[in-house]
């Protein structure tokens, strides 16, 4: 492997833990955010950037990597060919400065913004974040970016490009706060629970794709943002992603107390759906610590909160995903961790019957975890009948839906090592050109 001639960049890509092509993709979406304009970087870029041979990344790139590092181009190793100086971009506008200076603006420009939201939220990159004009306009059109990013999860689950996407919206939001001075309560509170909004959904785009040290980066900027638009309803959306993260992480006391702040929040006594969303939370943890009866309650009470809830209601885009294919789903995912594999096939199939045809990741997740349940009552044909159907759309396969297919594919070798059926899966399953 050649040795990287930038090192400070390398070291700054190894401390994120992305892959060249996942840190492209994050890269492109902050020029999209930041320029209007779709980003065309690459991994041939990233690679050139660590060798050496591109050493001064282009202007866009520049203001890229600065939003996902917090790092201008000088930190980061990058130095022009013939210049002593580096062109450097602020808040206030782009000027050349010798390299001493820039660590001296750069901590002004950041503890500027950070003046933003409170000393207690961590810098994500936003002195890259030019400060826009306040006006409501600019509000909605952030409420139309996060439905838009609601849809692309959906579709193909969260990816670092959604991930990228979202932490730069919730940076213009706070921009947004910055530029219209003393606004009044009801706006302040719009703004804050959209940065909150933008900042949870980075969260769960790292737990989608099983990358739980990025999750745990965004959390506690999540809730404090939360915790300042005054909106009970952010605020439970982040504690379940917060319960979510716990339970990847193997903390089941931290899953359990976040759980159940979620379902003790106001916001559950004012809406039924929400309480049935945590209390089916609240069952998955139950069921995953092996308290049978306490998981059967709170699956049952999800289900009568479910049936008294008003379906037809307004509410933000992101609760549109909780819906009677939702539950089912979530009732075999409970049901399955204590070990009632009959029963929960038969909630998978009523899920997989209900799923609206754009869910295509639920769709994907739901259908691997099916494989997995029959493959458990011993039914290993239909099982890989089933699980090969998942491969069929690897655009919609998550970190959460490999994680499952390979925990198949574990299981299945145990069950039916040499069968016809086996052999079939297993050449799909690991083929060199789609592997998981």
């Amino acid at each position: 492997m050649v040795q990287p001639e930038n090192t400070r960049f390398a070291a700054h890509l190894r401390a994120t833990g992305l892959s060249q092509e996942e840190l492209a993709d994050r890269l492109n979406a902050h020029i999209q955010v930041l320029t209007g304009r779709p980003g065309s970087i690459t991994s041939r870029h990233i690679r050139n950037w660590l060798t050496g041979k591109t050493r001064w990344p282009q202007e866009r790139q520049r203001l890229a990597l600065r939003a996902e590092f917090g790092s201008d181009a000088y930190e980061l190793g990058f130095k022009p060919r013939n210049s002593a100086a580096v062109h450097v971009f602020t808040a206030e506008g782009s000027a050349d400065m010798d390299p001493e200076e820039i660590v001296k603006r750069r901590h002004f420009t950041v503890a500027g913004t950070a003046a933003i939201g409170g000393s207690a939220l961590p810098g994500t990159g936003s002195a890259a974040i030019p400060l826009p004009r306040f006006g409501m306009a600019q509000v909605d059109a952030l409420e139309k970016a996060f439905d838009r990013l609601i849809r692309d999860d959906d579709g193909t689950g969260a990816t670092a490009r959604l991930e990228a996407e979202a932490l730069a919206f919730s940076e213009q939001a706070l921009a947004l706060l910055l530029s219209g001075g003393m606004l009044p309560e009801r706006v302040r509170s719009r703004i804050y629970a959209l940065a909150s909004s933008f900042t949870g959904f980075a969260v769960w785009a790292a737990v989608d794709r099983c990358r739980p040290e990025h999750a745990q980066r965004y959390v506690d900027r999540a809730l404090t943002l939360a915790r300042l638009s005054g909106r009970a309803e952010t605020e439970l959306r982040v504690w379940r992603h917060v319960s979510i993260l716990a339970g990847q992480r193997g903390d089941h006391n931290e899953a359990m107390a976040a759980a159940q702040v979620a379902r003790n929040s106001s916001a559950c006594q004012r809406d039924p759906l929400l309480a049935a969303i945590t209390s089916a939370r609240l069952a998955s943890v139950d069921a995953g610590t092996g308290n049978a009866r306490a998981g059967r309650r709170a699956l049952d009470n999800a289900h009568s909160a479910f049936d008294r809830a008003d379906h037809t209601a307004d509410r933000d885009s992101w609760w549109a995903f909780f819906d009677a294919a939702e539950l089912h789903g979530l009732s075999a995912l409970v049901l399955a961790k204590l070990g009632e594999y009959e029963e929960a096939e038969a909630h998978l199939h009523r899920a997989l019957a209900l799923l609206r045809p754009e869910y295509r990741r639920n769709r994907a997740y739901y259908t691997a975890h099916l494989a997995l349940t029959q493959l458990r009552q011993r039914d290993a044909e239909t099982a890989c009948g089933t699980a090969l159907t998942v491969l069929a759309d690897r655009s919609a396969l998550t970190g959460r839906t490999r994680k499952t297919l390979r925990r198949f594919d574990r299981g299945l070798a145990g069950i039916a090592p040499g069968a016809r059926f086996a052999d079939a899966w297993t050449e799909r399953f690991h083929d060199p050109k789609g592997r998981l």
